[in-house]
């Protein structure tokens, strides 16, 4: 295990403030830390599914160098380097994979105007010690790729307390010039108004514990308030026991309902090309609303005068005689037991053929034979299908242009009124059409 040198401990007292040591300290590095190279997905299919669009317009990222950065990483094996990284190296390779995120999805992002920031709360730029509480590593400027990553290399250094607040009013203010919606991401191990078991150990401390600077919630809410719901805040959780992270917790996580989700995840679960990938959609995209359901009794889709809901024939033409069913009805009855078309709806056929020819071109349309229960079901299956069959043939004759006409038998499968009555089986004996293209 790599351990830091701590060149200067400042108080015998050890008091916290967020999640580091009020001790002063600076970390050395004994050798440089190489990460291996992963695979990092573009967030750009979101994009152009038309599922998602871009959201944030600014990207803010507020980073911990305070001295617990300082600890070795204690996580699983998504960040393998050529040794074991200190948490402030794992943050900042967390970074460059964030950049690379951005850059792959480039051809679908709206970048011209797109801004980003860094901001440490610690002291990360190697300034040693005073009054302040964080450094700006990243002015607010229009993106590119290399000025972030350059900037994210200037994070040279782990130590001091976590002003979380502070660095939060700083964040404020760097952000009054901003247009648009904002992405805040905080990546630190502080978590929601309590330390972690190891610090409770050493300040002799059991259950919770309220630190005076809290964990930023003040600062959030400060934000929140100022900026409304233009801002989303994102938290990465980078202690030591992340595996035991609680999103409900997790204080920054309080986002709109606009805001992508996850809003809290652990360095382990975005190590991995897919949680970074779902991360990065939801710290820069927000789902394309969907349209509110529609009750289908209030819809007629084709226009005949049966709403969606009670529509058996949902493609009928419009201007064709539909039964309450909404099929297309030709009021062609048969007496009973009967197949051939009686002469009284010659006229009503042949105005039919008319009508096909010279409005519904290339239409193929089934021609649907049914009866009455008289009888029985193998008998009026075949009843149905010579019905069917005289109907198609009589406008086949008359119909000119390309048409298909299909004939098919139901039977008595179908009524469409009662088969106690001698009128409600009249009804049942008939012919529809009904639209197949």
């Amino acid at each position: 295990m790599r351990k830091p040198f701590f060149t200067a401990i400042v108080g015998a007292v050890l008091l916290l403030s967020g999640c580091a040591l009020s001790t002063t300290t600076t970390n050395v590095l004994q050798d440089d830390t190489v990460f291996d190279a992963v695979k990092i997905e573009s967030i750009a299919p979101y994009i152009t599914s038309g599922e998602y669009v871009q959201r944030a317009n600014n990207l803010f990222v507020v980073f911990d160098a305070s001295s617990s950065a300082t600890e070795d990483y204690v996580g699983e094996s998504g960040y393998k380097a050529n040794n074991h990284p200190i948490k402030l190296e794992m943050q900042r390779e967390i970074l460059h994979r964030m950049n690379q995120s951005i850059a792959e999805s480039a051809s679908a992002l709206k970048l011209a105007d797109f801004k980003t920031s860094i901001r440490s709360f610690g002291y990360g730029d190697c300034k040693g010690y005073g009054d302040r509480y964080s450094d700006l590593h990243q002015a607010p400027s229009n993106y590119a790729k290399d000025a972030f990553d350059k900037a994210v290399e200037t994070i040279g250094c782990a130590h001091g307390r976590s002003h979380i607040i502070e660095t939060l009013a700083a964040t404020s203010n760097d952000l009054s010039d901003t247009t648009g919606n904002i992405s805040v991401v905080i990546v630190s191990d502080l978590i929601s108004n309590k330390l972690s078991d190891k610090w409770n150990d050493v300040l002799g401390i059991t259950g919770s514990y309220d630190y005076p600077l809290g964990d930023g919630e003040e600062g959030i809410n400060a934000l929140r308030a100022k900026y409304g719901d233009r801002l989303c805040v994102y938290n990465v959780w980078t202690g030591e026991e992340s595996e035991k992270f609680d999103s409900e917790e997790a204080s920054y996580s309080k986002n709109p309902a606009s805001c992508g989700q996850p809003s809290s995840a652990t360095a382990e679960r975005i190590s991995t090309p897919e949680g970074m990938k779902e991360f990065m959609r939801a710290v820069l995209l927000s789902p394309v609303p969907k349209p509110p359901a529609v009750d289908c009794a209030q819809l007629d889709s084709d226009g005949d005068g049966v709403n969606d809901c009670d529509d058996k024939c949902p493609n009928t033409l419009k201007g064709t005689p539909v039964n309450k069913l909404g099929c297309w009805i030709v009021d062609v009855k048969f007496d009973n037991d009967k197949s051939d078309i009686k002469p009284q709806y010659f006229a009503l056929l042949d105005k039919l053929a008319v009508d096909i020819t010279a409005n519904f071109a290339n239409l193929t349309m089934e021609v649907q034979g049914h009866t009455s229960s008289t009888a029985s079901a193998a008998y009026n299956m075949k009843l149905s299908i010579r019905r069917a069959d005289a109907v198609a043939n009589y406008l086949n004759k008359r119909i000119y242009g390309p048409h298909k006409l299909i004939p098919r038998g139901y039977g008595l499968t179908r009524p469409i009124d009662t088969n106690e009555t001698a009128a409600g089986r009249a009804n049942n004996r008939r012919v529809q059409l009904e639209v197949l293209q």
